[in-house]
């Protein structure tokens, strides 16, 4: 099974009354809660983190798109990812976003990954989301009814111009360019980076996985409980469709916290826990569903989204208690795994088997954990838990998804930052 440290970039510093007088973290949140002086200081722990969690040995390190919010800030997850590739040297770069729709033309997608594949060695894992409905409709302005359409035709042109090896038009609805010939390319032409579709349980979004024979993530904030009806009706259609159980077509997130002791445990991520929860997850209803962004067919299957989910939760409390806000029963509903590395390794065992994955993303910063508690916990999993759940499905399956990066003798080495160490 894969492992990888996923980062959300959440914004620190929200004060302890955001909630009761601010109506969203999402589109409006008011510019003077921003301190750019204290993103300075963010930005850099959290690349700080990503860069540790590679040299700790996770299999991956994962980034991701959204725009005018406090919940993540990483409006170009490929300005990070371009870092990592120079500071990083063996772990896979999965840039869990860009959103296509949102490019135009898509094809500074198709460079923008490519140069990072190359930088990189051929490490990059390429996401492709629709997106959220705040990043999409409302923070940019996309029509929700053609948002889709949109995406698809900016995937076939990506597509399409990373493996055409001659210069060719494009006349689509959304997209039209005389000339398309993309430089650079990607070090993974056969025929093209892994491609792995972030989502929040949209049935089309499985059956075009399925088509594309592309990774299909789930990306829950309400951890493994609350995804099993989800993944289970993933896997359904994947029997329908006639697709085999390779649990590497399938990716999971889920929030994790390790300490030496269960004690520890509830100390150390109580108060992060509870700030994603109660500040980074409040989103107005207002932005969570406009008419046509939800496709017929998810809601006749009466699938709920992750956003919608969160906005009925600001609303009305139905969706779940209205204390999942606090430690213990976001801890109690599976939201956040926590305990000792043993504990931790156990539940993660069972989480893998019953939800059937076999790229398994964690989340272990969030809310306003601090850089050393965030790399304690890092090193921690990294030592005592990764070992335990690294063979899994390697028995019975190959993860056909994976990147191919090249030969490590043949990867460049980053001169070292004293150049007179390097004399």
């Amino acid at each position: 099974m894969k492992q990888l440290w996923f980062h959300l970039m959440p914004y620190t510093d929200l004060p302890d009354d955001f909630r009761d007088n601010h109506p969203s973290v999402w589109v409006d949140v008011h510019s003077s809660l921003f301190d750019p002086r204290k993103a300075h200081g963010m930005y850099n722990d959290f690349m700080d983190e990503l860069e540790y969690a590679a040299d700790c040995g996770f299999d991956g390190i994962c980034v991701n798109e959204h725009h005018s919010n406090g919940y993540g800030l990483m409006p170009s997850p490929n300005l990070i990812a371009s870092s990592l590739a120079r500071r990083t040297s063996n772990a896979a770069l999965c840039v869990m976003g860009n959103s296509l729709a949102l490019y135009n033309p898509p094809t500074r997608v198709a460079e923008e990954f490519a140069m990072i594949d190359c930088i990189s060695g051929g490490r990059l894992i390429a996401g492709f989301p629709v997106g959220t409905p705040m990043d999409t409709c409302y923070a940019y302005g996309q029509n929700p009814s053609m948002l889709r359409e949109r995406y698809l035709e900016a995937h076939d042109l990506v597509m399409k111009a990373w493996k055409e090896k001659e210069t060719f038009s494009f006349n689509g609805r959304y997209n039209q360019q005389r000339y398309v010939n993309v430089w650079p390319r990607p070090v993974q032409d056969d025929p093209h980076p892994p491609v792995w579709i972030p989502g929040g349980g949209s049935v089309e979004t499985w059956q075009w996985c399925a088509e594309m024979d592309y990774v299909y993530c789930y990306l829950s904030y309400y951890g493994y409980k609350a995804g099993m009806a989800t993944m289970k009706g993933f896997w359904e259609e994947m029997d329908r469709l006639g697709k085999d159980r390779n649990p590497y077509r399938a990716g999971f997130l889920q929030f994790v916290g390790v300490a030496e002791t269960e004690e520890e445990a509830y100390k150390l991520y109580k108060e992060p826990a509870e700030y994603f929860y109660g500040r980074c997850l409040h989103v107005d209803p207002r932005y969570a569903t406009p008419p046509g962004y939800t496709t017929e067919a998810t809601m006749r299957a009466g699938i709920q989204g992750q956003v919608s989910r969160v906005a009925s939760d600001n609303k009305t409390a139905l969706v779940v208690d209205k204390k999942a806000r606090e430690f213990d029963a976001i801890l109690d509903n599976g939201y956040v795994i926590i305990g000792t590395p043993d504990q931790v390794a156990e539940k993660l065992k069972e989480v893998a088997q019953e939800l059937h994955v076999g790229q398994l993303m964690l989340l272990l910063q969030y809310g306003n954990m601090s850089r050393d508690v965030a790399m304690y916990n890092t090193k921690l999993y990294a030592e005592q838990v990764l070992p335990q759940l690294k063979d899994i499905w390697d028995d019975e399956w190959q993860n056909h998804w994976w990147p191919k990066p090249m030969a490590a003798d043949h990867r460049s080495t980053p001169l070292p930052r004293n150049l007179e160490a390097a004399e």
